[in-house]
């Protein structure tokens, strides 16, 4: 598909959605060169890497699923408000489309009634392209990917992905380009963040979710399976579909490794887990891969070079959290990943459990239990001091100290608050009318 140019001038009962991490690191860049985003494996920067003629301000992006809508609020500690943007303000145009379209408005339906929880699925995930000027998000519900003016909150491009749904994202560590995963066509997309043109395609398992750029030119894609079924019993685990990471060359797009966790989980004695790896992230030395699965309370580290796993983390319950397995989020009990700088610590968003915690990488052992209402992704501050989480079931972003483990400040967003990603724009920006 090409990308279609536009012209510039709580419920508080379980939930069921989609999610996973990386965590963002970035500096406050000025005149002239911009300096690319945290070249780590995570290929988890801001977007960085072009030259520029303005003065730039590092943010954070949360995106609202339910409302349509991106809060940007400062990188670090403060974490000001500084403004909310509009992601849909094509609403009624693609409304109108899909209800003309008998085959879309059943998918749209879907979403809503499933994922979406009654609710439209609006904004997924988000990046700023190279310069600051504009916001590139996913938006599920309407199947595509645009890119939102910053100085006047109108549409750049938009690319309608293929299949009916849109879901991750990542940005290249040059931030130029950003994969997006379509997940009922069982694809990922690769597009210039300026123009929305397509650069190229690959093939996954079911229901693509997470990507990462690394710093050997690869793109991983973690695809999770059939995770919004009621067959959530360990005996079901067979018709939740193929799932596994898809490892592609990022400049060609030709797969070039698959890895099933299936395996690999068996070796090390934990037949009993389920191999839908969901959020992940790297070390800073690209060295081992930490990830979560479904259903289970904790996470595993997977050795790259050895192809193994190798230690796996089982973290606090919440005597609280039902044990039946069909109320907890699209198949989730933790959900939400990222890591220190240093790569000594490792912040866990427990979201069925309530609580966010900071793990210790050198032992696996956790620190305080931070008291949190259904937290759905971490990430990292701008300076890299704290872990930053999104509750969505308090509609709030909580920033948690990496060295202490204890909460720092919890800043209040909009409706069902998801990713949170690092990146910039223009010094001096104030959000446009409406």
């Amino acid at each position: 598909m090409t990308a279609v140019s536009l012209p510039s001038p709580r419920a508080r009962g379980r939930r069921r959605w989609y999610g996973a991490t990386a965590a963002a690191l970035a500096l406050v860049v000025t005149a002239g060169p911009v300096p690319a985003g945290a070249a780590g494996p995570n290929g988890t920067t801001g977007t960085a890497g072009a030259v520029n003629s303005t003065a730039l301000r590092e943010v954070m992006f949360v995106g609202n699923n339910w409302d349509g809508t991106v809060d940007v609020i400062g990188s670090r500690r403060g974490y000001a408000k500084l403004g909310r943007i509009n992601v849909v303000p094509d609403k009624a145009q693609r409304l109108t489309e899909i209800y003309l379209n008998p085959i879309r408005l059943a998918f749209f339906l879907g979403i809503r009634s499933g994922v979406g929880e009654g609710h439209d699925q609006l904004v997924d995930d988000m990046y700023t392209t190279p310069d600051g000027t504009a916001l590139v998000a996913s938006r599920p519900s309407f199947a595509d990917v645009v890119s939102i003016d910053l100085a006047t909150g109108r549409l750049r491009w938009r690319f309608p992905v293929s299949g009916y749904r849109s879901d991750h994202m990542a940005v290249s560590p040059d931030g130029t380009r950003v994969a997006v995963s379509a997940s009922l066509s069982n694809k990922v997309h690769v597009l210039d963040i300026r123009t929305g043109r397509e650069l190229g395609s690959f093939a996954t398992g079911d229901k693509p979710h997470e990507n990462i750029f690394t710093a050997d030119g690869r793109i991983w894609n973690m695809s999770i399976g059939d995770v919004n079924t009621a067959l959530d019993g360990p005996e079901w685990d067979w018709t939740k579909g193929d799932r596994k990471i898809t490892v592609a060359d990022a400049n060609t797009f030709a797969v070039v490794k698959t890895i099933d966790m299936r395996p690999r989980l068996d070796a090390a004695g934990r037949s009993d887990l389920s191999d839908a790896v969901r959020p992940a992230v790297f070390t800073p030395d690209g060295s081992k891969l930490y990830f979560q699965v479904s259903f289970f309370n904790g996470f595993a580290e997977y050795d790259v070079a050895g192809d193994a796993i190798t230690r796996i983390a089982t973290l606090p319950k919440n005597p609280n959290t039902s044990e039946d397995r069909t109320t907890w989020v699209n198949d989730s009990r933790h959900h939400g990943l990222s890591m220190s700088p240093t790569g000594s610590k490792i912040c866990v968003a427990g979201t069925m459990d309530d609580y966010a915690t900071v793990v210790d990488r050198a032992t696996l052992a956790n620190g305080p239990l931070v008291p949190a209402s259904k937290p759905y992704w971490a990430t990292v501050s701008g300076d890299g001091r704290d872990c930053v989480i999104s509750e969505s079931g308090a509609d709030q972003v909580t920033a948690i100290d990496f060295a202490t483990g204890q909460k720092v400040a919890s800043i209040p967003v909009g409706n069902h608050p998801q990713r949170v990603r690092i990146g910039h724009v223009p010094d001096g920006w104030t959000p446009p009318a409406g």
